[in-house]
């Protein structure tokens, strides 16, 4: 699978997070590593995975169901909004 960078679901952040979220700077829960979301890894199948550039940890995952989306965050220690 080939990996986009965050920009490509740009539009997806800013519907979840009501904002561009792709300068909001994340921190990797696995390695510490801060960076912007649109810099993570994404992989898209059943759902939308976005991976720490550094290490490839799992940041997010979005799942969209119906119009609906559901976001887990467990690999961010921290989000910073760049606003």
């Amino acid at each position: 699978m080939t990996a986009l960078d965050g920009n490509a679901i740009a539009g997806m952040l800013q519907t979840a997070f009501g904002r561009d979220m792709t300068a909001a700077l994340g921190t990797c829960a696995g390695c510490g590593a801060a960076s912007r979301l649109g810099q993570a890894g994404v992989y898209r199948g059943a759902a939308t995975v976005l991976r720490c550039p550094n290490c490839e940890s799992v940041l997010m995952v979005i799942i969209e169901n119906g119009g609906v989306l559901g976001i887990d965050i467990h690999g961010l220690a921290g989000l910073r909004d760049p606003g």
